[in-house]
């Protein structure tokens, strides 16, 4: 008898430790629940993909398989993070990766078999704008849901507000458009238990302005993100929010003023970020009293009046932006920026981590107070008015230095960097747009970019400066007044991805270890193959460009060789450089035919519609991303007879300029295949035969410069379809017939036609 109440007894312990599972006729196999099981093989097969990157989803046991999680005692799965780690990338490797790790398609109510899941993630996927499944409203022990960047579309369900556990919610993204949108402010006002809440790019526009006010209704956030959602204003009860320690409104449109009774009732906030706004008034005092703030930044709003005197007191401030208002601290706005009047003897009360002063008036002396931050990574005070040298101090100021712009100054002098920087972390230096004299400096140190572009530098570049800065992925040194030849060491920096070294007097040849002399790329130069801008232009150098450039730099999207002395023919592979969306050889002494290869140009055969992290990827080859502060390239495209400059928008130009050189032979008919092509040039070569009547397909056409040359025969008729073209020349030519004077034809005036003798006039208007 006894056997039998010890059995029974276990039995109970068993039912009770699964939770009545067994009991309720559930069945495990291999460590995992039957049912749910089933119900997760029915999840991935309605989802693309799946098959590479779930090959592990076989056999009993689920608890095992990737991105599953289950709870110990009981096998119940309790997590799903099916998140895609990598971003999108127009670079083939980091491409790849995304590729690998991607899903799509469709999202089964299956997951409804999983009672007790708590955490759900599948952001960083393609859903291909399928909305946001209403069943997940039914999840009802969900506590962390992420399905931020996943390509979702449509209304968000309010079938949310019925998740009464949740405590993360992330339905941001970080593309150009805002897909997803919010209807009914009820569901969002229904998460009781919400700790962080991230709806960036989330549209609001539909609940009215009072979106904001709405959600402080929510007493347990601790997080909240708001970015670019919709206009609206700060709400009267704020002050809700009594447990906030990170707050983004940022980008919003937002107006009126910070209301004062604000004043001790956001005693947590770490970060506040009100950014790209429109409010307005004097900054109050009460934001000093934030005491436990490391972050304010309230860039590009309509601030006006002086800096509170209490924002000396932060004790925790690690980063402040207060540019693009119109503030004053004892003297007026100068150049729409902020000035700062301290004496020569000031000490600053606080450490910051980060300091952005960029066109702050600070000088016009090196501001001495900087001797005693010693725990900055980001410093930059361009465009702030200061002249002189730099002080032997400065070196010394922080061991953790990432980020040094000193750049649009009046800085002069010889430009001493110290044989060994105290920096333990990768740096990028801009001393670019001064007035810098002498040798060009050698930093050694671990450094990124390296940028000391249009100042007046002399001599040669250091032979072995790829010898010392093997690290260094950004070198620009144009606009200056550097001579002699290309170092060899050059091509032994593996990591390059940016060459500048326009605008000298540079002389010679691509030197020996970037050159093919015998068909093999020497090893130093095959390691170079992360380049994706190569500028060379307005120097002297001379000879064939190398014909291994096509196989070498296979993630090259601008080379730039323009007004240089090359000479012979297209010879390199331009096929292979699948990436390619500006090339610009003009003003040397090329020859030949242009080769068909010109249309295989990928990049350019296609609208430019990237996504946000995708522009992100290009650009962040132009732009070095640091905490707070962002290095931004400019490009010179010269099209329209004129010098375009381009900074953010540069991945979405697409240009071909192989004018002023001595090209012969036919049109280049299979250009008319890079449909995202905008800017072409061919003007002053030797190129016969005719315009192709399917030039038509060049729909992005802005601007076609084919003067001077020995074209011939009829304009094309369908070149009036043309709607983008602002700027043609295709005057000194032998064209005959009617000119097509219709559609965007009738916008350009005659001296576009002019030296041909046999081309009909512009029709009289009666």
């Amino acid at each position: 008898m006894e056997k039998i109440l010890a059995l029974g007894s276990l039995l109970v312990i068993l039912c009770l430790t699964t939770k009545d599972l067994a009991c309720q006729g559930q069945t495990l196999q291999g460590d995992c629940l039957t049912v749910e099981r089933e119900a997760l093989l029915d999840f991935k097969n309605g989802l693309k993909g799946s098959n590479t990157r779930l090959s592990s989803w076989t056999g009993g046991n689920c608890c095992q398989w990737e991105g599953i999680s289950c709870e110990n005692n009981t096998n119940v799965v309790i997590s799903i993070n099916l998140h895609n780690p990598y971003p999108q990338s127009p670079f083939e490797e980091i491409y790849e990766k995304w590729r690998l790790m991607d899903l799509s398609g469709e999202i089964r109510p299956s997951l409804l078999e999983l009672k007790s899941l708590r955490y759900l993630d599948l952001s960083g996927n393609t859903f291909e704008d399928i909305l946001i499944p209403e069943f997940f409203g039914s999840l009802k022990n969900l506590q962390y849901l992420n399905l931020s960047n996943g390509g979702f579309n449509g209304v968000v369900p309010p079938t949310l507000g019925n998740l009464s556990n949740l405590q993360f919610l992330d339905l941001s993204s970080n593309e150009f458009k805002q897909s997803l949108f919010v209807k009914d402010l009820d569901c969002m006002t229904s998460f009781v238990s919400l700790k962080i809440l991230k709806m960036d790019e989330v549209d609001f526009s539909m609940v009215g302005s009072q979106w904001m006010e709405a959600l402080n209704r929510l007493p347990f956030l601790i997080e909240l993100h708001l970015q670019h959602c919709g206009e609206g204003t700060i709400p009267t009860s704020i002050g809700n929010f009594c447990n906030l320690k990170h707050l983004d409104v940022s980008s919003n449109g937002l107006t009126g003023s910070l209301p004062e009774f604000l004043k001790g009732v956001l005693p947590e906030l770490r970060e506040l970020h009100l950014s790209w706004n429109k409010l307005t008034g004097r900054l109050p005092e009460w934001l000093g009293q934030l005491e436990k703030l490391t972050i304010l930044d309230l860039y590009d709003n309509k601030f006006q009046g002086p800096i509170p005197a209490s924002f000396g007191t932060f004790r925790y401030l690690k980063y402040m932006s207060l540019r693009g208002n119109e503030l004053n601290r004892s003297l007026p706005v100068r150049n729409s920026g902020l000035v700062l009047n301290v004496s020569s003897s000031w000490i600053a009360p606080f450490q910051l981590r980060d300091l952005i002063m960029a066109s702050c008036n600070l000088g016009p002396s090196f501001p001495s107070w900087l001797k005693f931050q010693k725990n900055l990574f980001d410093l930059d005070m361009s465009n702030a008015s200061i002249s002189g040298s730099i002080p032997n101090w400065f070196w010394n100021i922080s061991s953790r230095l990432e980020y040094l712009n000193l750049s649009s100054n009046q800085l002069q002098g010889p430009l001493w960097l110290p044989k060994q920087l105290n920096m333990t972390s990768l740096v990028s230096i801009d001393f670019s747009s001064n007035l810098f004299k002498g040798p060009v400096p050698l930093p050694n140190t671990n450094c990124l970019l390296l940028n000391l572009s249009n100042n007046t530098l002399s001599g040669s570049i250091p032979p072995n400066i790829g010898e010392s800065n093997l690290d260094l992925e950004f070198l620009y040194l144009s606009d200056n007044q550097i001579t002699g030849n290309i170092p060899k060491s050059i091509g032994y920096m593996s990591n390059l991805k940016m060459i500048d070294l326009s605008r000298n007097s540079l002389t010679g040849s691509i030197p020996y270890s970037i050159r093919n002399c015998s068909g093999e790329l020497p090893l130093s130069f095959q390691n170079l193959s992360d380049l994706v801008i190569l500028d060379l232009s307005y120097n002297r150098l001379s000879g064939d460009i190398p014909t291994w450039i096509g196989t070498a730099f296979s993630s090259l999207t601008v080379l730039k060789l323009r007004s240089n002395a090359f000479f012979g023919g297209l010879l390199f592979g331009l096929s292979n450089l699948t990436l390619l969306h500006i090339l610009d050889l003009a003003e040397n002494n090329l020859s030949g035919s242009i080769p068909s290869t010109l249309g295989d140009l990928i990049a350019m055969s296609q609208k430019r519609k990237l996504s946000h992290s995708t522009a992100l990827y290009i650009i962040g080859y132009m732009r070095i991303p640091t905490t707070k502060a962002l290095h931004e390239d400019k490009l010179i495209v010269k099209a329209k007879k004129q010098d375009l400059e381009y900074t953010k928008s540069l991945p979405l130009v697409v240009s071909i300029d192989l004018s002023s050189n001595n090209f012969s032979g036919q049109f280049p008919n299979k250009i008319t295949k890079l449909e995202g092509l905008m800017f072409l040039n061919l003007s002053r070569n030797h190129i016969n035969g005719s315009i192709p009547q399917d030039i038509s397909m060049l729909h992005e056409l802005e601007s076609l410069d084919l003067s001077c040359n020995n074209l011939y025969g009829t304009i094309p008729s369908s070149m009036p379809s043309l709607t983008f073209l602002s700027y043609l020349d295709l005057s000194n030519n032998n064209f005959s017939g009617k000119i097509p004077f219709t559609g965007q034809m009738t916008t350009f005036n005659d001296s576009m036609f002019a030296g041909n003798p046999l081309l009909c006039r512009r029709p009289l208007v009666a």
